[in-house]
Order: structure tokens, then C-alpha cells, then sequence
């Protein structure tokens, strides 16, 4: 009887490949673990120093002035809560009616492509960059900052990603259904809004969601447009406190009390942003097993 070959032992080449695999692997794995071990850091960090300075006073009183006691986020917390809505509120259908005419009217048309070309880099531009647009557009013009600069700034940052996930879970939608929608007489908009986009309306919300995700935390942006406020103020034609620029503020700063804040935020920021992404992962997950 012919013994089984093995071709490690009588192929250099494939010996060499096999090593070269096996190196491969190796090095994955420990950038893997490295990577890991220090994110593991940075979060054990930020959860015991943030929980440290979690309190009701946070909730409940406004930024503290300088080398002070007490005090809390209010004002920071209502003025993201505030431009992070009406971001939303003005991306949103923007992002969806722009995704929309890309998957069902633009497929051919040279608008179309240029709209699709300047949302790719959209996606790709540094936030401060776009910060900066609004800032010469806007804030320069009427000598002031405000909330609604802050909003129409990150509004930039979310319109993008909300068009490019519409028109990518339009695209998922099999040609059969729009075909015996067309078939039954139903006119296009009828069935590029009633048909398409309802069976696509979990992953058009998973887009919109992680849009928001995305826009709660930016900071850059909001230097140049909104900038701050030590008092509670619901006037978005002022300046406006924020959660990331008070974090970014109060973590440069000399003062323990202001520094504690600062980790409080960050924690408060990072746990909204992860409550978003695991509500639209479990959104996507729910419609891919419908």
C-alpha cells in the first residue's frame, strides 16, 4: 500500500508559505492583543474616574466658575441634548430624500454621480474642516456664535452618512418586489417611498441612529461655531454650552473640580454613544432575520 505523501515534507515552497502563515498569524494576534489591552485601559480608566464623579449635582447644576466647589453639567448636557436633535431633525429627511433619489432616479445621471462623489468626501473630511466652513459661512457674517452654527456644523457630519446608508439598503431591495409593484400600476414615488423604503426602514434607522452617534461626540466643529457657555441658556442664537467642548475645556484645565467633570462627561458621552450603536445593531440584526 502507497504511505500518504505529506507535502510539508518534500515541497520547500510549501513548507516556506506554511511559516509565512503561521508568522502572519502570529503578529495578528499580538497586534490584536495589544490593541485590546490598551483600549481595555482607557475604559477601565474612564469608568473608574468617571463613575467617581457622577452625581445628582451633575444633573442638576450648571458649569461651576473657576477653582469653585460643587456644580455640574446641565447647561452642557441640555445644550448637546438641543443641537443633537435639531441636527437630527434637519439631516434626517435631508439624508433620506437624497439617498432615496440616489438608488431610485440617479442611477444614470450625472447629477447623480456628482452627488454621490461630494458625499464621499463629505464622509472623509475632518470635522474641524467643516467646523471651519460654518465658521466663514455663518459665524463670520452675523459677528457671533450660536447654537445654530454648532447645529448646522455637525448637520454636515450626519447628512452624509444618513444618504450613504439610505442608498445602500435601497440597493438590498430585490428587483422582483419593484417590478410587481410597477406591475399592480403603482407609480414610481409610490413605490420607491411605500414599497422600497418600508422594506428597508429598520436600515434606513440604523443609518440615521449611527449618524447621531457620530455627531454627539464631536468637538472640533463646535469650537468654531457654538464655542460655550457658563450659564444655562436655551437661546440657540448664543453661544451654547455642549458636552464635548466643556470636556475639552475642563480636561486642559488646572482645577480638580473642573477636571472631574470632565471625566463625568466623557462617561456620559461615551455610554450614549454606545447605547446608539448596539440600538442600531440590534435594529440591522432584527430586519437581516426577518
Amino acid at each position: 500500500m502507497n504511505k500518504a505523501i505529506n507535502p510539508q515534507a518534500v515541497n520547500p515552497v510549501y513548507r516556506r508559505r506554511l511559516w509565512v502563515h503561521r508568522i502572519g498569524i502570529a503578529l495578528s494576534f499580538l497586534a490584536m492583543t495589544v490593541g485590546l489591552a490598551f483600549l481595555l485601559w482607557i475604559l477601565a480608566t474612564l469608568l473608574i474616574k468617571g463613575f467617581g464623579a457622577i452625581s445628582l449635582d451633575m444633573f442638576r447644576q450648571t458649569t461651576p466658575s473657576p477653582d469653585s466647589d460643587g456644580g455640574g453639567l446641565l447647561n452642557a448636557i441640555v445644550g448637546s441634548l438641543m443641537m443633537v436633535g435639531a441636527a437630527t431633525l434637519i439631516s434626517t429627511p435631508i439624508g433620506i430624500l437624497a439617498g432615496l433619489y440616489l438608488a431610485e432616479y440617479g442611477e444614470e445621471s450625472w447629477f447623480a454621480q456628482v452627488t454621490r462623489f461630494v458625499t464621499d468626501i463629505m464622509l472623509s473630511a475632518p470635522s474641524i474642516v467643516i467646523g471651519l466652513f460654518v465658521y466663514a459661512i455663518y459665524v463670520a457674517n452675523v459677528k457671533h456664535f450660536s447654537g445654530w452654527a454648532g447645529t448646522f456644523a455637525i448637520s454636515l457630519i450626519a447628512i452624509p452618512v444618513v444618504v450613504r446608508t439610505t442608498d445602500n439598503m435601497l440597493k438590498l431591495v430585490p428587483s422582483s418586489l419593484r417590478e410587481a409593484a410597477f406591475a399592480l400600476g403603482a407609480p414610481r414615488w409610490k413605490v420607491a417611498t411605500l414599497v422600497r423604503l418600508r422594506a428597508v426602514k429598520a436600515g434606513v434607522v440604523t443609518g440615521v441612529l449611527l449618524a447621531v452617534a457620530r455627531i454627539s461626540g464631536e468637538t472640533a466643529p463646535l469650537l468654531f461655531t457654538a464655542l460655550n457657555n457658563q450659564f444655562f441658556s436655551a437661546d440657540m442664537n448664543s453661544p451654547m454650552a455642549n458636552l464635548p467642548v466643556v470636556i475639552y475645556q475642563f480636561a486642559m484645565s488646572p482645577y480638580e473640580n473642573w477636571r472631574s467633570l470632565a471625566w463625568g462627561g466623557a462617561l456620559l458621552v461615551t455610554f450614549s454613544v454606545l447605547a446608539l450603536n448596539i440600538l442600531s445593531r440590534t435594529l440591522f440584526s432584527q430586519k437581516a432575520q426577518r
